[in-house]
């Protein structure tokens, strides 16, 4: 029998002062049984940081020719492609191919390895944006996950301040564009 996903309430209070943008969200997330708690905070940080109107939470890592986010526009088309983890640079291409934009959060135990591998080959495309978070950082998120989830995200500058639990984590997320 399969394990079932286990499913988060997440409440963001988001504050992109580099962007303008003021909201607060709500979303419930469902976390596949093969899915680490390192990916699913690196998904609810792909989530505040390219947050848009209509961006939403797909199947992710249970439908494989979907990413982790997306925004459609009216005609159907993917706006935004947002993956999470350390992808195929072949599917990152494709994705650039077809979609306006395509942003990926790149975490996991072998990133550097990835980077050597994959950043090369994903060097000048236009409409790639690659964010990666310091290790530390997510790991003091996971510790601090629980099934209802309350962030507070200040972006400004390039800097982010996440207050979880009445305590503010700060990094500067190393971005690629």
């Amino acid at each position: 029998m399969a394990l079932p996903s286990t499913i988060y309430r997440f409440s963001l209070e988001l504050s992109d002062i580099d962007r303008q943008i003021y909201e607060s969200l709500q979303a419930t997330v469902a976390r596949h049984p093969s899915e680490t708690e390192e990916r699913l905070v690196a998904r609810l940080l792909a989530y505040a940081l390219f947050h848009e109107p209509d961006l939403e939470f797909t199947k992710g890592i249970s439908a494989g020719d979907e990413p982790d986010l997306w925004q459609k526009g009216a005609d159907g088309r993917s706006l935004l492609w947002v993956e999470v983890g350390l992808p195929d640079s072949e599917r990152l291409l494709k994705a650039c191919r077809h979609c306006e934009r395509v942003a990926l959060v790149a975490c996991g135990n072998s990133l550097p390895a990835w980077e050597r591998e994959h950043l090369p080959k994903l060097d000048g495309v236009r409409n790639l944006t690659v964010i990666t978070f310091d290790q530390k950082f997510i790991a003091l998120l996971v510790s601090r996950l629980e099934r209802n989830i309350r962030w507070s995200i200040t972006r400004t500058e390039g800097s982010l301040y996440l207050t979880v639990a009445e305590e503010t984590l700060e990094t500067n997320p190393q971005v690629r564009v």
